[in-house]
């Protein structure tokens, strides 16, 4: 291996580092969801019921859907120079479709063992996958068009937060569904439901300046340079977080509130909104997954190289993830003396509404679960590397 080979191994090795990090405590808040007894009845982030341990145990899991989606445009543009620009638009097409198929078919049966389907949840994938196709039209024109519009959407999506939401109800669906959406469902028929729950273009703004990082990542740009973009305009990311949060004007459609206690003062000053992504977290998370990408950057030790192992196949660790942890649900449900008249439960099957643990058991079961998926993600990795099959691309 020459050493343009070994520095772009690196650069690829940073990224997997990364993804896998946040992959690993991603884990942790739906285990939450299907394990904590307080999941379905209490908000974690609330300053006025939450705890410091229940707090982080949410927070922290804020900074991966951001960053998962941002390193999906950023390796959409490192794939793209091994291909022709029809090529590259074709396999983003084709994959935001599959994704999306994903997520209907195979995320939700995982998320809700309800085989009848009336209840589809439509999140990441979701926005991934319409995210991709988006991309794949926007980058066929030009790579400044990308970033120009990543700008627009992520500086400027909070903007429908200053007006009130529009009269017609078809009118009012569609924008939820692209800009504002928080718990949109969308009644089909009598008994089926449909949950919007990540609204597609504030993830697609996120996308694009993703893809748009990428060419820092070029085989032939000065790896010092880069590291020091990533450092300045991660720190850049971060004080526009807290300008803005001090200002409590603009960027997030929860302003900070005041409490006479400094640690509840701090919980409001971290609770952002994720759904959609304001501007404000979208600073908070982004700006610290770049200054990790510069730290991490030829980062070789026994921890990287685990990290390594979940991020290189992150979409095959996120399906067999959410189907462990059911499982393990399932057999929980039993074991606590339920009976299959309280199987049919929304919007997960076997989930009570006042069924749960403590916060130990949550993380005992979320480390096991993690643990657990290691091997079958090596191998799945060892695998990706010795065959070509054309499906292992969508994988």
């Amino acid at each position: 291996m020459n050493a343009e080979q070994k520095l772009l191994s690196k650069r690829i090795v940073s990224i997997d580092i990364l993804r896998g990090l946040v992959m690993i405590i991603m884990a942790l808040d739906h285990t939450r969801d299907f394990f904590h007894i307080q999941a379905m009845t209490g908000d974690p982030l609330n300053p006025d019921t939450t705890t410091p341990f229940l707090f982080f145990t949410r927070w922290i899991t804020h900074f991966c859907a951001p960053t998962f989606v941002f390193l999906s445009g950023l390796s959409a543009y490192l794939s793209a120079q091994n291909k022709t620009p029809s090529q590259s638009s074709a396999f983003l097409f084709k994959r935001g479709l599959w994704l999306i198929f994903i997520e209907v078919a195979i995320v939700t049966l995982g998320l809700t063992f309800n085989p009848t389907y009336n209840f589809v949840i439509l999140q990441v994938i979701w926005a991934i996958g319409w995210s991709m196709i988006f991309l794949a039209i926007f980058s066929r024109v030009s790579y400044k068009l990308v970033l120009l519009l990543g700008l627009l959407l992520v500086l400027g999506h909070n903007i429908f937060n200053l007006f009130p939401a529009p009269n017609d109800e078809n009118l009012n669906l569609v924008l939820k569904i692209f800009f504002t959406a928080f718990g949109t469902v969308v009644t089909i028929g009598n008994n089926h439901f449909i949950g919007v729950f990540y609204a597609i273009l504030p993830w697609t703004g996120i996308m694009f300046l993703g893809y748009a990082t990428g060419k820092w990542f070029n085989k032939d740009f000065n790896p010092v340079k880069r590291n020091r973009n990533l450092l300045n305009f991660g720190a850049l990311a971060l004080v526009i977080f807290v300008g803005l949060r001090l200002l409590s004007v603009y960027g997030d459609p929860a302003p900070r509130k005041e409490y006479h206690d400094l640690v509840k003062n701090l919980f409001s000053f971290f609770n952002v909104s994720k759904y959609p992504p304001s501007l404000q977290f979208t600073g908070m998370t982004i700006g610290v997954a770049l200054l990790l990408l510069a730290i991490t950057e030829g980062a070789i030790n026994k921890l990287s190289k685990v990290l390594s192992v979940y991020g290189s196949v992150p979409f095959f660790y996120y399906i067999l993830h959410f189907y462990l942890l059911h499982t393990i649900l399932v057999a929980l449900f039993f074991l606590e003396g339920n009976t299959s008249a309280q199987i049919i439960q929304m919007p997960f099957f076997f989930r009570p509404v006042a069924f749960g643990y403590n916060l130990w058991i949550v993380y005992a079961i979320w480390i096991f679960v993690v643990a657990s998926l290691y091997y079958p993600c090596k191998w799945f990795k060892k695998y990706k590397q010795t065959h070509s099959n054309w499906w292992l691309r969508y994988l």
